[in-house]
């Protein structure tokens, strides 16, 4: 999912027009709704989310579907513009006095950040959040969780023994410590590079290269500067390939082009964590509120690149994977 068009194109609308467009979202939204979910009001709940052409548009409706199922009920949702006046936007609903949003996406994180501290704030849809955006929210990261995708790698591929990656700090930093405990868990040695531009990222995918062995294995984050599709990627696949190096990838696109798996999201079971997070935090047990790793993935598979690698393409393995490239 593409970081860059989940921010939504500028639609120019001044503020009465976005307050206009808001009374719209509320009504489509329906009211607050009285029923009970799991001991929290969901008239104590507000879904903030952009306002957003297809085909992510269809992508936020699978959340919010999500929402409203683990919710069992549909709650206040608010459709906020790209360009939209944050400020008359977060009064309005400050008046409403919620005590919980949800915020998906750039722009829901934008007007949740706006908002009176004291309400709490759920927030996915959005791969690394910074902090002025996160506040004190629990966020659930569209980067998929490191532990599964080493988990798929070693189901795969059980003789890899090392797995690199190149990062920047800005973007990643906060996923590598994840990727550091699934290492350990998994007995795998993980070497993390921070990387501060284009140039040594380069150089590290080259340094990689000249010392791979098949035992190596070469992961791609959500990353515009480590993985830039233009320059990185090109490079990264064409020796993979040549050198018979496994490269995995949390980025469904990658596997298209000749990655051999990746993890993606699962709209509708993300917008039921969302649900079931927004819930816990309402009755006083959820856990601290940091940055989540996505645990609500499907796997596609490159079954052209997997027998490049020697691998049998039995269907038992096939059937472990959501999608299948290239496609039939």
């Amino acid at each position: 999912m593409d970081t860059a068009a989940l921010q939504g194109s500028a639609t120019g609308e001044g503020r009465r027009a976005c307050l206009q467009r808001l009374a719209v979202a509320l009504c489509v939204g329906g009211p607050w709704i009285g029923a009970r979910a799991q001991g929290a009001r969901a008239e104590s709940l507000a879904v903030l989310y952009p306002d957003i052409g297809e085909p992510f548009r269809a992508i936020f409706a699978k959340i919010l579907e999500g929402i409203d199922d683990r919710l069992q009920a549909r709650v206040l949702r608010v459709a906020v513009p790209a360009e939209a006046d944050m400020a008359g936007l977060a009064a309005d609903m400050q008046r409403r006095e919620p005590k919980l949003v949800i915020a998906l996406g750039r722009a829901g994180l934008r007007l949740a950040s706006a908002l009176d501290r004291r309400i709490e704030v759920v927030a996915g849809g959005v791969i690394s959040p910074s902090e002025a955006e996160a506040r004190d929210a629990t966020v659930h990261s569209l980067a998929p969780d490191p532990l599964l995708l080493m988990q798929r790698l070693k189901g795969l591929l059980p003789g890899v023994k090392r797995v690199s990656v190149a990062y920047s700090a800005r973007h990643s930093a906060w996923l590598m410590r994840f990727a550091q405990d699934a290492a350990r868990q998994l007995g795998l040695e993980l070497q993390a590079q921070e990387v501060g531009d284009l140039k040594a990222a380069l150089r590290h995918y080259q340094e990689f290269f000249a010392q791979a062995s098949p035992q190596h294995a070469l992961w791609l984050p959500q990353d515009p500067l480590s993985v830039d599709e233009s320059t990185v990627l090109p490079l990264v696949l064409q020796e993979s390939w040549n050198h018979g190096v496994p490269l995995f990838s949390s980025n469904l696109g990658h596997v298209r082009r000749g990655a051999l798996f990746a993890l993606y999201p699962n709209n509708l079971e993300l917008g039921r964590s969302l649900g079931g997070s927004a819930l816990a935090r309402l009755a006083g047990t959820a856990g601290p509120r940091y940055a989540l790793p996505l645990r609500d993935v499907h796997a596609a598979l490159n079954t052209r690149t997997a027998s490049h690698l020697g691998l049998d393409l039995s269907p038992r393995l096939q059937r472990a994977f959501e999608l299948l490239l290239p496609e039939r």
